[in-house]
């Protein structure tokens, strides 16, 4: 059995025969910040501060996902019944709202790609919230169909910026005994701004609540640009004074506590600048193209899953379910159980690995949207559905909580572990871009698809992703769990197995 500290490191320039120097740099971090902590007591409630002030864009990428579901059906109904726009959404209007958030979410990484290392992580999310302001105070006095299309976009280029650099941000300035909770925050914030969205949205007009969604982003520009400091990773190579003095408040120790680690961060960058490689140095590496084709299928199948559907329209499915309990009610329900789902995932994940959890989520969510589409078969087909008025909110219960235990933050983060630092960059830009383009075509084309064959067969089509989800999880995905990116890449280029290395 070969141990960590047996590997040896070299740059990645993009063959099998050279191996990843930028991991030992990692290391050689863990190692440092061991023995920087051990020079005095550790205390991380800074940390964790900066970690809660950075999520809150988190926060409002949740509040924007769940835009759609109180609103779109006010939208829908006539101008006296609380309609901001002068005729009622058509269909082709209603998808185009749906569908914009994922376009404008397909060129955000791009930008967020080009400005991360020029600015700055901690000026690129300041820049990435702006769009979300602008887009709420525009849906407040929004009229007309293409106000909102616009204001649906501009959110969409937010999420696109900060799903790229929030987890760039939170892993360079958290330390690594804490790395794995402060990265779950993000799915955790998510969520909470969604059920923030499902339990106001309801009750307040269209233009009140527009306003109050343009509060969060605010808060955030505030206090993440007054009191949060750059990450030293990229300060280290701009002002190593202004490094030290992040590095310093982020982990409430002294300079003579934080040089060495701030001296090792320091060779970590400056060996990750030397070996900077492009996207397309990954086809030159069997591991790094498998690590692509592993990562772009799970965040595909993410995606395929449905969950931009049942966040987007939840209120709507369950109108259209005819349950006995009032739409809007039901949404907030499925709100509390993402939050409560998402709060358990660290603690799963921990004890049962990436690869378990993931299986698991994909055959549970196969298992609800097929009894979902069950249900509306049943019910297209002219059937007594009142014994079974019930199911609809199981089922999304159900799939909600198996989403959130695995399909939803675990692709991102197996994608953080298939690369190296010089070539990550690049590989999330292009796996974030098409699983937003993804998303875009599903929401776009939905409505669509349902008229054609039923609400019955648009879920069972989903269903059949996540048994195929299922299948792709258990017959391609390494467990990745405690191993070094070493290890990983001699697993995926067939070197060694899980179980031997």
């Amino acid at each position: 059995m070969t141990t960590k500290e047996e590997y040896e490191y070299s740059p990645v320039a993009g063959t099998d025969e050279a191996a990843v120097n930028t991991q030992n740099d990692q290391a050689n971090v863990q190692s440092v910040k061991m023995s920087s902590e051990s020079k005095g007591p550790t205390n991380r409630k800074f940390l964790y501060i900066a970690a809660c002030v950075a999520n809150l864009s988190a926060f409002v990428c949740g509040t924007s996902f769940g835009w759609t579901s109180p609103e779109i059906p006010k939208m829908k109904v006539q101008h006296e019944f609380g309609n901001p726009l002068a005729m009622p959404l058509t269909k082709g209007e209603e998808s185009w709202i749906g569908s914009l958030l994922p376009v404008g979410a397909t060129l955000g990484p791009f930008i967020a790609g080009l400005t991360a290392d020029k600015i700055g992580r901690k000026y690129t999310m300041l820049g990435g919230i702006v769009p979300f302001i602008v887009a709420f105070l525009l849906a407040s006095f929004g009229t007309t169909p293409l106000m909102f299309f616009l204001m649906r976009f501009l959110c969409g280029l937010g999420v696109g910026v900060i799903f790229t650099v929030l987890p760039m941000y939170i892993g360079e300035i958290a330390e690594d005994a804490v790395r794995d909770s402060l990265g779950s925050f993000m799915q955790l914030f998510i969520v909470i701004g969604l059920l923030f969205s499902y339990v106001l949205g309801p009750y307040m007009s269209v233009s009140a609540f527009n306003i109050v969604c343009v509060i969060s982003p605010c808060i955030f520009l505030i206090a993440f640009f007054m009191f949060i400091p750059e990450s030293p990773y990229f300060l280290i190579r701009k002002n190593k004074d202004q490094a030290l003095q992040a590095l310093m408040k982020l982990r409430s120790k002294p300079q003579d506590a934080v040089q060495t680690e701030l001296d090792d961060i320091k060779s970590s960058v400056e060996e990750s600048l030397k070996n900077k490689a492009s996207f397309m140095d990954i086809f030159k590496s069997k591991g790094l193209t498998k690590a692509l084709i592993i990562s772009v299928g799970l965040v595909s199948l993410q995606q395929l899953s449905g969950i931009n559907i049942v966040l987007f329209y939840a209120q709507d499915i369950f109108t259209d379910a005819g349950s006995t309990i009032p739409a809007d009610i039901c949404t907030i329900i499925i709100g509390v159980v993402q939050v409560l789902a998402s709060g358990a995932t660290p603690i799963f994940v921990e004890k049962k690995g990436k690869k378990y959890l993931l299986t698991l989520s994909a055959v549970g969510m196969a298992v609800s949207q097929g009894a979902l589409a069950v249900f509306f078969y049943v019910k297209s087909g002219g059937g007594d559905i009142s014994s079974i008025a019930w199911l609809p909110v199981l089922s999304l219960v159900a799939y909600i909580i198996t989403y959130c235990l695995g399909f939803g933050p675990l692709p991102w983060a197996v994608m953080g572990e298939m690369f190296p630092g010089n070539v990550k960059s690049a590989a999330s830009t292009v796996t974030a871009a098409g699983c937003w383009f993804l998303g875009f075509i599903l929401t776009k084309y939905f409505a669509l698809v349902t008229d054609l064959i039923g609400a019955a067969g648009s879920f069972g089509i989903f269903a059949a992703c996540c048994v195929g989800a299922a299948i792709f999880v258990y017959k391609y995905l390494p467990d990745t769990s405690g191993k070094s990116l070493q290890e990983i890449q001699d697993i995926l280029s067939g070197k060694s197995t899980s179980s031997d290395a």
